[in-house]
Order: C-alpha cells, then structure tokens, then sequence
C-alpha cells in the first residue's frame, strides 16, 4: 500500500531533482531538495487537516483532488500565485511580471516580499477561523480537556468565532502593521482589508460546502427512516453520506474548501523559499515535490482509516493551524525561521499522536491491530 499511495511522490521526486541536475548542477540539486523538505515540514499538519475533509468525499472527488488539486497546489499556488502577487502589488501585467521574475530575481524577490503583510493577513484569518471553529464545537473526544471543556460551552454564542477574529485581526493592524518590516511604512489598512477578505472567503466557501453537506445527510437521513423497516439493524446506515462519501455540490465546495486550505497553508512556505532562492522555477519545482508528498500523505491518512484509530490527532493539526495562524500574523512585522514554524507543526502533531496512542493502550485497542484486523476481515 505504501509504494500504491507514495509511488507517484517517488516518481515525481526522482525526475524533478534529475531535472534540477540538469539544469542547474549540484547546487540545483542541493536547493530543489532543501525547498522539498521545507515544504513538507511545514505542511505536515495541512495533511492531517485534508485527511479529515477528504474522507467525507467519495472515490471520485479524491482522485480530483489528487489530479486536478495538485495541479492548482504545484502550478497555481507554487508558480504562478507569486508571479500574480507581483503583478498586482506593482500594477504590471501578466508577461510583464513573468519577464521580471526571470530576468531581475532581486527585484521581484523584493515585490513578494513586500507584499507579506496582505499574504499573511489573508491566510492568518482564514487558518485562524478553521481554529476557532473546531475548538468552540463540542466533540465526542477531548484532547487537552481543561482547554477544550470551557471553550466549547463558550462556543455556544453565535459568531463567538467570527467576534475573536475580528478582534485578533484589529489588535494586528493597530500593533504589527504599523510598521511593518517588510516593504516598510503603516500597512494597518492592508492587512485590515485582506484580513477581511480572508475572513469572508472562509465564511462563504466553509460556509456553503456546510449547507450542501447537512442538506445531503438529512436527504440520506430520510431515505434511510423510509426504509427502516424493511433493513437490519447492522445495515442501516448502509448508503448514508458518511459511509459511501460525499459527491455533487457537497464535494465540489469542500473540495474549493480544500484548495483553499492548501493556499493558506502554502503561503508561507512560498515567501520562506525566498531565503533560500528567488529562482521562481527552482521554487516550483522544490515546493511542488514537497506539495506530491502532502497529497500522498493525505491519501495514506485516509485509506488506513489513521484518523478513526488515533483520535486525537485532528486535535494536533488544529492546534498546530491555530499556531501557524499566529505566526503569519506576527510575521507581518517580525521574522520568524521556517524551521520554528514547521517544528511547532510537527512538535504538536507528535504529542496528539502519542496521546492517541496512549489512550488505545489504556482501551485495549492499539490502532494497528485494529487496522490489521480490518484489512484481513476485508480481504476474506
């Protein structure tokens, strides 16, 4: 199973440094791979995220996302977002942009830079509403209970979340932005709009892939209380949306859902390729090796039911979104290591899956002989 889900990655990753070989040496080599791993370490916790989004969908709208959405990750949000960036921050045209990418790196490098504070409000308040929202909903399981208890009677006021983030982003503007260390000078109104905007791209597209979802659950509720006389009590639930996966509208928003979790958790990976190199196609090749192997990692998440077996672990991811939230909004003013930025990833993700493990010792019930159990069980 693993080289089934990883082949690909490997494929992707064996030709991408043979061609940065070719093209650029061993310190090609050296950088593409550097860009890779970064990349990885840094959205390692977007994986875990995806993983619990994408188990919701059916087999078709998985394999979108691994054909069409990779190719939006790699080419979109690696390659072609940053040149859109300088495009519109320097109010330059498309070739324009591109010509200066190729033919003046340090430049253009400055024109993404500059543009940070906007990137990093945008995907703050975005990744910062996904936290918000799983911490104040009542969950069957409690990671960090003292936290999660409180905060999720606290989640029973309405738009408690939006409220926070509104504040989070205004106490931002008034202290980070003032001024800012990228590009330099008072940058409250930017960071206020696109952190606005990111707001509001959360609340319409996490907002309508809700509607379509509930309305497909109540449709399969309904269809299942019609028949209920004639199944078994083992078979109910045959047929429901949680068992067969999502599709139609309910798949395609959360799969925009997606693609935009995946941009918000790329841009600072993105902007932290530029202390290692302001070669644009060097940049899309290293992050979009790294970007195959969160893809693949999704996948693996879901077929081996890891989610189901170590619960906590979308505890971590989350607890990890919301501490990534933060640093992008701090990084409006102060640099930070991409180093710390992915260890508190991994750091947290590493806790929750011992926890996980932890607690399936006490239950009797370790997660691999469970998920060996199944694969024999399906197999006969």
């Amino acid at each position: 199973m693993l080289l089934k889900t990883f082949g690909w990655s490997f494929a992707i990753t064996a030709l991408g440094l043979a061609l940065a070989g070719s093209l650029w040496g061993w310190q090609g080599l050296a950088i593409v791979g550097i860009l890779s791993i970064l990349e990885i370490s840094v959205s390692f916790d977007n994986a875990v995220i995806n993983a619990g989004i994408l188990r919701k969908m059916n087999a078709f709208w998985q394999k979108i996302f691994l054909t069409v959405g990779i190719l939006v990750a790699v080419f979109g949000m690696r390659l072609v977002f940053p040149v859109v960036i300088v495009a519109v921050t320097a109010k330059l045209g498309p070739i324009e942009a591109v010509k200066l990418a190729i033919n003046d790196k340090a430049h253009y490098q400055e024109l993404v830079t500059g543009a940070h504070p906007a990137i990093a409000a945008f995907g703050g308040m975005f990744l910062l509403m996904i936290f918000l929202d799983f911490i104040f909903e009542e969950r069957d399981y409690k990671w960090l209970s003292w936290i999660e208890k409180p905060m999720a009677k606290m989640g029973k006021l309405d738009m408690l979340s939006v409220i926070i983030a509104l504040v989070v982003l205004l106490v931002s503007a008034m202290t980070v932005a003032t001024d800012v260390a990228h590009g330099g000078g008072d940058k409250s109104a930017t960071v206020l709009l696109s952190g606005v905007a990111g707001l509001i791209t959360y609340l319409v597209v996490g907002g309508i892939s809700g509607y379509f979802e509930d309305k497909l659950e109540d449709e399969d509720e309904d269809d299942a209380e019609d028949g209920e006389t004639a199944a078994q009590p083992e078979t109910k639930n045959v047929g429901t949306g949680a068992a067969v996966g999502l599709a139609g509208k309910a798949a395609f928003f959360l799969f925009l859902y997606l693609e935009v979790i995946d941009a918000s958790f790329s841009f600072d990976g993105v902007i932290g390729a530029f202390a290692i190199t302001n070669d644009i196609f060097m940049m899309a090749l290293g992050l979009g090796i790294g970007a195959m192997y969160i893809r693949s990692l999704t996948v693996f998440l879901v077929r081996k039911g890891t989610l189901e077996d170590y619960v906590y672990l979308e505890h971590g991811a989350h607890y990890a979104i919301g501490a990534l939230a933060v640093i992008l909004l701090i990084t409006i003013k102060y640099e930070i290591s991409e180093v710390i930025t992915g260890l508190v990833g991994v750091v947290l993700i590493g806790l929750s899956f011992a926890s996980s493990v932890l607690r399936n010792k006490r239950e009797g019930k370790p997660g691999d002989e469970e998920g060996a159990r199944s694969e024999v069980t399906s197999g006969v």
